[in-house]
This record gives structure tokens, C-alpha cells and sequence, in this order.
């Protein structure tokens, strides 16, 4: 049976400035990682800061993640990160995230960066969707936010939400209580007060904040 990595990355934006030289919206900052056994029980968690080559923690990231400029300052770049990781990382593992946005930006900052992996290019086939499994298993198409998803399945949170590691955390119990639960439903009480015909698409990935947002670092 394989053992499962749940991933989560946070992002600050990369100004407009600098998009000539790094031409994606935005990089990774952090990379929280919990690894599960094949159970579906914690083995082992991962995390670190990255140093951004091109962008710059705002006001407006620092207070959604908790992050600051002091934090990544010192820290290694994504390379010496992402080799630390698979360093970590067992062969077997399986990866997960909330959303394929953190898979998206895997590969366009890896590219964008002429980073190579192997590690990286083998798990990209394999990579599941969280998001779209929680969905599946509801019979569903309202896309649910990972804050929404634990709330509506009486999942208790410890952590500030948007640190990589408490979401990694969090994605990994729901994705633990997907596969293990032999009915998985939602709260009753909160199905009731919702009503899943609403067409209003959630937020659901960090990338998507940014979206309209003038943030640009003069």
C-alpha cells in the first residue's frame, strides 16, 4: 500500500516590475509537507521557509499567512528547499494537495527557474486532487474551500490557516477521513443551512486572492 505526502505552498505575490525577468504571478515562500503512512495516520511533517528570488512579502500576505520578510530572508532558495524535501521525502509517497494550484506552481516556478527534479517530473502523474475527491465522494460540483470542507466535516483546527504546515496538517486529516470513512457526509446541521444548488464558486487556492489585487511593490 503507498504512504501519501500532503502538500501545501504559500505564495506572495512578484510585483509587475519584475515579471520581465520572472514571468509567474507568483513564488513560493513556504512548503509544508505531512507525510502519511499507509493507514492514513502522521508519520512525519516537513517544513521550511524559501527565500523569494523576485518577489516580496506585503502587508497583505504577511497578515493572511503570518509570514514576514524577516522570516525568508535567511532562508535557503527554492532549489536548496525542494532538494531538502525529496532529500525527506520516501519513494513511495504518493502526493496530495488541496486544489492542483500548489502542483501548478511546482511546475511553472521549477520551469520558469530551469530547475530540474527528477523526483518532481515522476510524482506530477500521480498527484491527487484533495479538492475534487472531497467533491466526488459528495456527489457534488460546488467547489469548497479547505477552511469550509474541515468545518463542514467537524474537523478541529489548531494552527493560523495559510501556514504550508497547519494546512498540510489539516488537508492530511480530511484526506485521512475521505478514504477511511466508510460513509464520509458532511455535518448534518451544516448541510442543512447550505444549499449545495448555489452556483457561487468559493475561493479554494491562495493564488486566486490575488486575483484584481493592486499589489504591486514599487
Amino acid at each position: 500500500m503507498s504512504r501519501y505526502v500532503v502538500i501545501d505552498l504559500e505564495f506572495c505575490k512578484v510585483p509587475d516590475s519584475r515579471r520581465k525577468a520572472f514571468n509567474v504571478k507568483q513564488e513560493i515562500i513556504q512548503i509544508g509537507a505531512v507525510l502519511l503512512n499507509s493507514e492514513y495516520e502522521i508519520e512525519d511533517k516537513f517544513s521550511s521557509f524559501v527565500k523569494p528570488a523576485y518577489g516580496q512579502i506585503d502587508p497583505f500576505i504577511q497578515k493572511l499567512t503570518g509570514i514576514s520578510n524577516d522570516d525568508v530572508k535567511d532562508a535557503s532558495d527554492i532549489q536548496t528547499v525542494l532538494g531538502n524535501f525529496f532529500r525527506w521525502l520516501p519513494a513511495d509517497a504518493v502526493p496530495v494537495s488541496w486544489s492542483f494550484s500548489d502542483r501548478k506552481q511546482l511546475f511553472t516556478e521549477t520551469i520558469e527557474k530551469n530547475l530540474v527534479f527528477p523526483d518532481l517530473e515522476d510524482i506530477y502523474d500521480v498527484w491527487i486532487d484533495c479538492q475534487e475527491e472531497f467533491g466526488g465522494n459528495l456527489e457534488t460540483k460546488k467547489c469548497y474551500s479547505l477552511e469550509e470542507a474541515l468545518i463542514a466535516t467537524d474537523i478541529i483546527t489548531e494552527g493560523q490557516a495559510h501556514d504550508g504546515l497547519v494546512d498540510a496538517c489539516n488537508t492530511a486529516l480530511l484526506f485521512s477521513k475521505i478514504r477511511t470513512e466508510k460513509e464520509f457526509k458532511l455535518n448534518p446541521y451544516y448541510e442543512a443551512a447550505h444549499d449545495d444548488s448555489e452556483t457561487e464558486t468559493l475561493t479554494f487556492s491562495m493564488s486566486d486572492l490575488f486575483s484584481g489585487l493592486n499589489l504591486a511593490i514599487g
